[in-house]
């Protein structure tokens, strides 16, 4: 099975950039294109949050227009820059989408690998928390196929990443959500967003992974008192692979057009 992951969009309304810089809806629409073209074509695509940026009607407009030409079965969660009823109204008809409450579901009906969705996000906060009552659900939702292999997709990573003004913003509890994976030898991978960056951590027993942005990249300072930044980086999405007797593979692949290809390898 090949799952595409695209992550952190921030979707404005048509016209408008990024933070005033950068054409998001572009970017995306390229990201798109990518995975459309991809030989062979993924099974699913995973969105793993920050679908739009300030969360309004207009934009997620915007974002039913690009996701229109994907070609591709997709799943999603919520993102700290999305809003959760809009977001609601965005996908409503879809059988995954809770009628109310977090965004909390399990797929399981397209291919070999099961998806749960984990909603971290806090209304109105940048930074997340696996909540106890998060983790007893997602705990009996993992028992529930102990066999099967299993990503989970959240938000904000539940870990501190050594760049300081992101880890202001992380998903908070960690250590319950850690507890919880612990259990469960099924889950291949935890996907995450929200860095706009590719990180990648053992957690809980499994590996866990985020995404880069398919628009600006974050600055990767280390320093205690690095200042907040970004650049205009290449973007970029992550492809996970799994073969029986394999597990589950995690390639980054830059999104756009490159020299080659070369006949060497």
């Amino acid at each position: 099975m090949l799952i595409a992951q695209l992550s952190d969009p921030h979707v404005r309304p048509e016209g408008v950039l990024y933070q005033g810089v950068v054409d998001s809806n572009a970017m995306f629409a390229a990201a798109i294109a990518q995975v459309n073209a991809l030989d062979p074509r993924p099974d699913l695509v995973l969105l793993s949050g920050d679908l739009v940026d300030h969360g309004a009607d207009d934009e997620y407009a915007m974002l039913a227009k690009l996701l229109a030409a994907l070609e591709v079965p997709m799943l999603t969660i919520p993102g700290n820059h999305d809003e959760r009823e809009a977001f609601r109204r965005a996908f409503a008809g879809h059988s995954w989408l809770p009628a109310s409450g977090s965004i909390d579901y399990a797929v399981g009906d397209v291919g070999a690998v099961r998806i749960v969705a984990l909603d971290v996000t806090l209304p109105g906060l940048h930074h997340g928390a696996v909540s106890a009552a998060g983790a007893a659900w997602l705990d009996g939702v993992l028992a529930a196929e102990p066999r099967r292999p299993t990503v989970v997709m959240m938000h904000q990573p539940p870990f501190d990443t050594g760049v300081p003004y992101l880890d202001l913003y992380s998903c908070r509890d960690g250590q319950r959500l850690a507890a919880v994976i612990a259990r469960h030898p099924q889950v291949e991978r935890i996907v995450c967003g929200h860095v706009h960056r590719f990180m990648q951590v053992r957690f809980g027993g499994t590996m866990l992974c985020s995404a880069p942005s398919t628009t600006t990249a974050i600055a990767l300072r280390l320093r205690p008192d690095a200042k907040p930044a970004s650049y205009v980086e290449p973007p970029a999405l992550l492809l996970h692979h799994w073969r029986p007797g394999t597990g589950l593979i995690t390639h980054f692949m830059p999104i756009g057009t490159f020299p080659g290809p070369y006949p060497f390898a």
